[in-house]
């Protein structure tokens, strides 16, 4: 069976689902990513899939939100309404900060698993998906920083700056395609690496999930004053149940397990630091609860040592 982990955006919320491994990891007494032929995260669940990768202990991971959270997500002091709606919210800097502690100079190919990263070029319209040097066309980007994979796919509009590589190609956030990037991974497995779609295994983990609310949209024909602090909301919505269905479809219902508690609406914003400890607290009872059915299906066996198709063909 080829087990694969698909690790969803959220900003700060990332807590969760790295608390989660965390705890999974405590359990185990070994690391997480030593059971997975493939990991695929977007924007904060891409740089938890980054750190797993590259060998990062999970609490490790965890460790990078509890730490520079509050560096990560601190703005200029402007009004918050005009510091959101005129400016991006915050700049990168305290991101960087974090990701150099955590990542040093590691790049991609010193990855340990196959990893997949989606972003945006915003100048071509198209998707720009880092990927590990897991297939014979795969030629370049595991030279690239870890660093700037991950500031690449966390560049949310209005939250961060756009990233711009080193050879001009403007990027944001993968979360505009793919914030739930479950189908993403089943594909890839499939089409890409050519696994049997019966014999994969797809642990998807979200940053928590909140009734999604349109309010008076709901009865009234409103315009764009209305709607544009919900169109966002509303999109990842249908997203991530399209991503979702795409993966059970794919490699059926039974070989997909979803972990994302339901959280209060309005608590816990992508950049509300204060509610670190109370999603740290989520993610831990989430594994708990969840441990005896993981075991089972993704902690049985250990997957088969990556081996970069450029070594391969060296």
């Amino acid at each position: 069976m080829k087990k694969v982990l698909s690790i969803d955006g959220g900003g700060i919320r990332g807590v969760l689902p790295a608390s989660f491994l965390a705890t999974v990891e405590d359990s185990l007494g070994e690391p997480v990513v030593d059971y997975f032929d493939l990991v695929v995260g977007t924007s904060t669940g891409g740089i938890i899939a980054l750190g797993l990768a590259a060998g990062l202990p999970a609490e490790q991971i965890l460790d990078l939100y509890v730490r520079h959270g509050p560096s990560i997500f601190k703005g200029p002091r402007l009004p918050k309404g005009m510091r959101h709606w005129a400016l991006g919210k915050y700049d990168d800097k305290g991101l960087r900060a974090a990701l150099e502690d955590v990542f040093g100079s590691r790049r991609l190919g010193d990855s340990q698993t196959r990893v997949v990263v989606p972003s945006f070029n915003v100048d071509s319209g198209e998707v720009h998906i880092w990927k590990t040097a897991h297939h014979p066309r795969l030629e370049r980007d595991y030279v690239e920083p870890i660093i700037e994979v991950a500031v690449a796919t966390a560049a949310a509009p209005t939250i961060f700056p756009m990233h711009l590589t080193a050879n001009g190609a403007p990027l944001i956030d993968g979360g505009v395609f793919a914030n739930n990037p479950v189908g993403l991974a089943a594909v890839e497995a499939i089409a890409v690496l050519g696994w049997d779609s019966a014999d994969i295994a797809l642990l998807s983990l979200g940053c928590g999930t909140e009734a999604l609310s349109v309010g008076h949209g709901r009865r009234r024909n409103l315009g764009r004053i209305y709607w544009a602090s919900k169109l966002a909301d509303t999109f990842m919505a249908a997203q991530s149940s399209s991503s979702l269905g795409t993966a059970q479809l794919l490699v059926g219902h039974g070989n997909v397990f979803r972990s994302s508690p339901t959280l209060p609406s309005g608590r816990y914003g992508l950049d509300v630091v204060k509610e670190i400890p109370s999603l740290r607290g989520l993610g831990d009872s989430a594994a708990r609860t969840s441990l005896p059915e993981l075991r089972r299906r993704f902690f049985d066996s250990k997957a088969e040592p990556f081996k970069p198709y450029r070594e391969l063909t060296a």
